[in-house]
Order: C-alpha cells, then structure tokens, then sequence
C-alpha cells in the first residue's frame, strides 16, 4: 500500500475554493479543477518505495516514482493476473475530485467500437494525436461517474422535445421559433437531430444574436431558465447554451451520482464530487467550448433519445459497502461511512484499488488519511479501515 500523492489541474473552469476547502489549504487564487489519481500518462500519480538494492542498512533514501513505472515494472503484481488479462499492463480507471466553478463544455463519448474504429481512422490517415482538430486520442470508450460531495448541479441526456419546445418558447425570442417548431412537429429522435445539428451549423454572428437574447430573457425569467443564463453568462454567445436547452437539468445532493455511458450529452455546471472513469482521453464537445468540434462525427455518435438521467443512490450491504451500481467494466465505485469504533472495515480484493478519504480521518492499514489523501493498493493486498471517516473505494469492477 503507498500514499498518493496527486496532481490538480487548474483547468479555467475550475473553482478556486472547493478541493483547497477539502484539504484544508489555503485557495491560491487560481482554478483547481481536477485532482488525478491513478496512472494516467498525462499526470500519474507517484508514490514513495525504495529502489532495487535498497536495505535498511544502505541509508538510501526511498525514491518517489509515477504510478506508471511502478504498474509497468509488475504489471502482474500491481493490477493482477485478471485485470491484465483483460485490459492489458495499465490501470483500467482514472478516479478524480472534480471541482467545477463554471460549466464545463458539453460533450460525448464514444462506445468501445466507435472509439476504435475512429482511431484507426484517424492514425490511418496521419493525423497527429496532439493536433487540434484530432478526436480521437486513443482506442477506448470513457464511460464515468460523478458523486456529488456538495450540491452539485449538470445537465445529463436529451429531455423529451416538448418540453424543450416549452422552454424556448417561454423566451420569447423570435429567431427560437424555427427550433420550437421542429421540436413540435417531428417524432422524437428527428427532432432532436434536427434541431441539434441546426443550433450548431447555424451562422456564427446569427447564432450570438440569438444566445444574447435569450440569455437576456433567462435572466429576466429566472425560475427554471436560471441555469442557462448562467451558463450564458460564462459562453456569451456560444451555440451550446441553446443546445444546452435540450438537455436534463440535475440537482444532485450529496451521495447521489450520475452515470454517463455513451452518447449522451452532458455537462457538468457547479459543485465538487468524486469522479471515476476508464482510463480515456476520447471526447466529442458539443458546445461551451471554444475548442474544434467535429459536427459531423458528433452526429453520428450522439445518442437522440429522451431519457432519464437515472440519478443513481448506493445500494448498501451488509459489509458496510455502499456501492454504485452501473454497467461500467473497467471500475467500480463505493463509499463506507466508518463511525467512531467500529469493527475494521475489511478492504480486500483481487483488483487494484485507489482509496480517497473524504471526511474526518480513516485509518488505512499504517496510514492515516485526511480528506483528500489517498492511497493505491495492489491487488489481493491485505487492508482494512477504521474511521471515524467516509471512504470512497475505486476499484476494477468484479
């Protein structure tokens, strides 16, 4: 078992506030959006073991080393025979604390085949990985999970076109009426196309027109239409906030969770919350984002249907685990709330695991976690936990 020790990402949509206030650091002013932790190449997390040769009678100092090294040294050791068996010598999941003070972009992913065949298609035809314009990062799907910690507010798949229609219609702004029309006169998955690949090939200085208008209205709605004039307030102009209309709007409290598996639209707009996902980079952005967006590879991976959002509440056991249920393979996600002397909370399993305290302290086998520490255990290591504490669990689903 080794301590983590991670790296934040000061993406600009970031708070400023939130993951300094979960580890008890002073806010330095700039955004902290992402805490990483896992062995993703774009900010492994490292840990502290002795170098080979290293005895207690060498005072050789131990040596700090990316997650990355370590996995790729005993893939076999780290993850076990299965998981590298199944999804080759990395860790299969990225688990994030994930603060958003401002929305972040709306996007997509792609299914496991999508992604693969988009890969291919894209090295095929010599598009460097790095450049703008690429979509495709590499071979693998990115279905995640978000649980919120605090209040936490998003948007999560397509609402039925009606009450979209109601929404642009309550605006009052003319240049909406063509959308309002399309979203009233089509069977449901026609409308939502339609109306989807409009907003984003309209003309651009037509389009900032009317998102001013409208975000102009929001404001004087307020209500329901609150959460597009904020989201316009930071994307003045952008062609999402109306794509953003078509979308679920989500209050989650803490404890809940969202899962987004493929095609389906979404964005997160504010809150803190544990965030897991597999290990890919593959994201398709549909608006609030000055970033290239590929209209025509979106089209075809977005799924137009009307759903749920499906907020998703941990199902409990008698173990103490609270785990949240999804059809994700590469992770799994559960929480323990460990109260003041209870019995140990047994850890152990086959599969790798990353655990992140986030209230009080947990004790970890020899190490004491504060909110925000974490810890990586290779698999079938022996651990257990005692709090008093809440412990989030990220491991390779069973």
């Amino acid at each position: 078992m080794d301590r983590l020790s991670n790296t934040v990402r000061p993406y600009a949509w970031g708070s400023t506030t939130a993951i300094p206030a979960l580890l008890g650091t002073a806010p330095t002013g700039e955004p902290q959006a992402e805490m990483w932790m896992g062995s993703h190449p774009g900010a492994p997390s490292r840990i502290t073991r002795p170098t080979e040769g290293t005895t207690p009678t060498t005072g050789t100092a131990p040596t700090e080393l990316p997650l990355t090294d370590v996995i790729a040294a005993d893939p076999e050791g780290e993850l076990g025979v299965a998981t590298v068996a199944r999804y080759g010598p990395r860790l299969p999941f990225l688990l994030k604390l994930l603060a958003a003070g401002a929305p972040l972009s709306l996007q997509v992913h792609p299914d496991l085949d999508q992604a693969r065949e988009g890969y291919a298609d894209e090295e095929a035809r010599g598009v460097p990985v790095d450049a703008p314009h690429r979509t495709y990062k590499d071979a693998n799907h990115k279905p995640e999970l978000i649980c919120a910690l605090t209040p936490f507010d998003g948007l999560c798949g397509f609402r039925r076109p009606t009450e979209a229609a109601d929404a642009m219609e309550a605006l009052g702004v003319d240049s909406l009426k063509p959308y309002v029309d399309l979203l009233r006169a089509h069977p449901e998955e026609a409308a939502l196309r339609e109306v989807l690949t409009a907003i984003l090939a309209a003309d651009p200085d037509g389009m900032a027109e009317t998102v001013a208008e409208a975000a102009a209205a929001a404001e004087r709605l307020g209500g329901a239409h609150a959460p597009y004039a904020r989201i316009a307030h930071h994307y003045p102009g952008d062609p999402g906030v109306l794509a953003a209309m078509l979308l679920n709007y989500v209050q989650l409290q803490p404890g809940e969770a969202l899962f987004l598996g493929a095609g389906v639209p979404h964005a997160y707009l504010d809150g803190l919350g544990v965030e897991i996902m597999a290990n890919s980079d593959n994201v398709l952005r549909c608006g609030l984002t000055p970033k290239h967006i590929d209209v025509p590879e979106l089209l075809r991976i977005v799924r137009f249907e009307a759903t749920d959002p499906g907020v998703l509440r941990p199902e409990a056991s008698p173990s103490g685990e609270e785990r949240y249920e999804t059809p994700a393979d590469e992770f799994a996600l559960s929480r323990y709330t460990l109260a003041p002397g209870a019995a140990p909370a047994e850890l152990t399993v086959p599969t790798p695991q990353i655990l992140l305290c986030t209230a009080g302290t947990v004790r970890v086998g020899a190490l004491d976690l504060t909110p925000g520490q974490s810890v990586y255990v290779p698999a079938a290591e022996a651990v257990e936990a005692t709090g008093p504490g809440t412990l989030f669990r990220a491991t390779v689903a069973a």
